[in-house]
């Protein structure tokens, strides 16, 4: 290359050079106008253009939290050492670590498992049993899992994402609950137990007018799948407050089994208006359940106590075949794809401290073995699990923990239709992310590993299957660092 080359060449460079700094000078001027007098926002009103990386980096700052600066058992809603867990039996890896646990036991409220001296032999273990819910149905249902799958709506989470859920529950044995949005063909894909969920809307179940259609409740039960109706009367992330599905995430399809309009939010009321009061809810079930011929149980928050002793009164008062057949009790913590912040934060009772409650109230009434108990509220790892049935729980179900096993990497944009790994979005550029056949393997792989470690914390405190765990062989964390066993804490057993 010659000099005149080369001078030629650093004449462009430099042009180039200059106009992408005119370019940017250029940007900024406009920015500088623009944010100078746009009225909305302070911080770019009085620093315009340098006002907006604060936006950029309070952004930023939510990845660099997670992946780079958060201790395993710091983050919330779930840590990385409980996204891991799942994860890893997820993939079928063994649960094995090395050098010692990271978790800080001494927390307030850590559930101490209580090993037994002279634990059973190997050829003495056993696997639970299933479980009968619902005596008194046409067709009660014997439950063949301890842990399974909590209502999360099609159109709350995408087509993949329940057929996977669908075959992965089949594969494990569990079921499979319907969240409040209705019944879609994807649920019957893998051919699980379907629980069908009630909400206030009465999706899937309702007349033209929105109101419970008994020809359509005969529909639903016709199908072998469906095991079970669950009456929704509030949920933790927001008791109180009906479902919300985001315009954005209703498709045509999705209408269409909702029996909502295009164009505007799908808003449940708040509660069902044929129940007032206990015994308006007790009429309400003994209706669905004498017209499907199934068990019918009730999901709720427990708040004020008083109000499930006047339910157990009433079902006393009329006689234990009006009974709900089984009651999810959802902690004030569980979770949700869109709820308001106050109600997720600040309303409901926590699974910690209401399910010892719930359970000593049922047995206190005599309808230990009428009515069964089902607990959910961020109970993903064996741990939690074992925690609960010890408590009293008959079942444990759980909706993130699944979410976990699907791939979900918790970016909190399950309300944005805008999901990285396809779960809760209705675009199909990121739903093509989400395999179905290789997620349903790891939905099975995450229930089958976590059932055998409850198993194994069940024969570590010396009784054969988890269901014989009971509230003596667990000791809680309290405030001065010491621990107390829980039947002591809760003195009316679960036995």
């Amino acid at each position: 290359m010659g000099m005149e080359q080369v001078s030629v060449f650093l004449e462009a460079m430099a042009f180039a050079f200059w106009f992408v700094i005119g370019i940017i000078v250029l940007i900024a001027l406009v920015l500088f106008v623009i944010d100078r007098t746009q009225k909305a926002d302070a911080i770019r009103r009085n620093y315009p253009v340098l006002g907006r990386f604060r936006g950029l980096f309070n952004t930023l700052g939510e990845f660099f939290r997670q992946y780079f600066f958060a201790m395993d058992r710091e983050e919330l809603p779930f840590n990385r050492a409980q996204r891991e867990y799942v994860r890893h039996a997820a993939e079928g890896k063994s649960s094995t670590l090395p050098f010692g646990s990271t978790r800080n036991i001494t927390v307030v409220g850590t559930p101490l498992f209580v090993p037994a001296a002279f634990p059973p032999l190997d050829d003495q273990f056993s696997s639970s049993e299933p479980l009968l819910i619902g005596p008194h149905a046409a067709t009660p249902y014997n439950a063949p899992s301890f842990f399974n799958l909590s209502g999360m709506s099609y159109g709350a989470i995408s087509k993949p994402a329940v057929r996977a859920l669908s075959r992965g529950c089949r594969m494990a044995g569990s079921w499979m609950n319907t969240g409040e949005g209705g019944l879609s063909p994807y649920h019957l894909e893998g051919g699980c137990d379907v629980i069908f969920q009630i909400g206030t809307a009465k999706y899937g179940v309702r007349d033209a007018e929105g109101n419970l259609s008994d020809d359509k409740l005969r529909e639903m039960a016709a199908l072998d799948v469906v095991r079970m109706f669950e009456l929704k009367l509030a949920q933790g992330a927001k008791p109180g407050k009906g479902g919300i599905l985001p315009a954005a995430k209703i498709t045509d399809e999705i209408a269409a089994i909702r029996g909502l309009p295009k164009g505007s939010d799908g808003i449940s009321p708040n509660r069902h208006r044929e129940a007032g009061n206990a015994n308006e809810l007790l009429d309400l079930i003994s209706h669905i359940r004498e017209v499907t011929g199934k068990p019918v149980g009730i999901k709720t928050v427990m708040g004020d106590p008083e109000v499930f002793t006047e339910l157990f009164t009433a079902v006393n008062a009329r006689g234990e075949q009006s009974a709900p057949d089984f009651i999810t009790l959802d902690g004030g913590e569980g979770g949700t794809g869109a709820a308001p912040m106050p109600l997720m934060d600040l309303v409901g009772m926590s699974i910690r401290e209401a399910l010892p409650i719930l359970t000593d109230l049922r047995n206190r009434a005599g309808l230990k073995d009428r009515i069964r108990i089902v607990a959910s509220g961020k109970l993903v790892n064996p741990g939690d699990v074992a925690w609960a049935l010890a408590a009293g729980a008959d079942f444990v179900v759980s909706a993130r923990g699944f979410m976990f096993a699907l791939g979900c990497i918790q970016a909190l944009k399950c309300h944005k239709n805008t999901c990285p790994t396809g779960i809760t979005t209705h675009d199909r550029r990121f739903q093509e992310g989400l395999v179905v056949e290789d997620k349903d393997k790891r939905v099975a792989n995450y229930v089958r590993n976590l059932v055998k470690e409850v198993e194994v914390i069940a024969h570590s405190v010396g009784v054969s299957e988890p269901r014989l765990m009971r509230r003596r062989h667990v000791r809680l964390v309290q405030p001065d660092g010491s621990s107390l066993p829980m039947d002591r804490l809760f003195p009316v057993a679960a036995e």
